[in-house]
Formats: C-alpha cells, sequence, structure tokens
C-alpha cells in the first residue's frame, strides 16, 4: 500500500536547479555559482563597512558635540580662574608681570596637551572589523583556513 509520499533527495540543491539534478551540473555551471556566492559576499561585506562607518558616524557626531560644549564650560572656568590668578598674582608683582605668569603656565599646559594629543591621534585605526573580515576573504578562496582565524 503506497501512501504517495516521496522522500526528499538527501543530496543538496543549487539554486536554480531543480532537486535531483545537481549531479549533473557541468563544471562551468559550479564555477559560475562560486562566483557568484563569491560576488555576494563582496557585496554584504561592503554593506556590512557602510553600516558599520554610519553607526560610528553617528556616534562619533554625537560625542563630539557633548565634548564641544563641554569644551566651552570648560573654557569659561579656565578663564576666569585664570583672571582671578592674574589678579591675586598681581597684588604682588605688578600686573603685567602676573599676566606673564599666568601666560607662560598655559603655554605649558598647552605644549603637555598637544604632545598627548599627537600620540592618541596616531594610535587611532579605522574600521579594524571590516577590513580584519575583507582580509580573510582571498584567503578563504585559496583554502587558507589557517590564514583565517
Amino acid at each position: 500500500m503506497s501512501t504517495g509520499y516521496t522522500a526528499p533527495d538527501p543530496t543538496p540543491g543549487y539554486p536554480g536547479v531543480p532537486q535531483g539534478q545537481d549531479q549533473e551540473i557541468s563544471l562551468g555551471e559550479r564555477l559560475g555559482n562560486v562566483t557568484r556566492d563569491l560576488s555576494t559576499l563582496m557585496q554584504q561585506e561592503v554593506a556590512l563597512a557602510k553600516a558599520e562607518v554610519k553607526q560610528s558616524g553617528s556616534q562619533l557626531g554625537k560625542g563630539v558635540g557633548l565634548l564641544a560644549g563641554a569644551g566651552i564650560g570648560g573654557f569659561f572656568v579656565l578663564l576666569f580662574l585664570s583672571v582671578s590668578l592674574w589678579w591675586a598674582i598681581g597684588n604682588g608683582t605688578g600686573r603685567g608681570w602676573a599676566a606673564l605668569i599666568v601666560a607662560v603656565v598655559w603655554a605649558i599646559v598647552a605644549a603637555v596637551l598637544l604632545t598627548v594629543g599627537r600620540k592618541e591621534l596616531k594610535r587611532v585605526r579605522g574600521l579594524p572589523t571590516t577590513a580584519d573580515t575583507l582580509g580573510k576573504i582571498p584567503n578563504a578562496v585559496k583554502g587558507k583556513e589557517e590564514d583565517n582565524r
């Protein structure tokens, strides 16, 4: 007694090729499938890179805006503290010498901040995740699995 059910073919199929006919695919068709899949992979990696850049840019913009506001507030604090220091030193040495002393102190602070800031900027790397992944694709195609870890 037959139920009319036929078990599916256990061999994997290829897109656009009916199930059960994948044994008849030519080498050219298989190469075409690999090329198409590689093209799709590259397109997806580029889309991922774009999404990472967009997200990073958005976060960067928000952070820069907040830091700019904090910087303006900090500037005014430092300005009024500097004027106070100028007047305090000026009571003993005269206003001209006091202004020069405060200016030299700020020049030293600016030089230190410049040096530290340059070192930090040299350490910046762009998009490490996607760049690393994109670098592994050629090795994967060549079959060098150990280079992809």
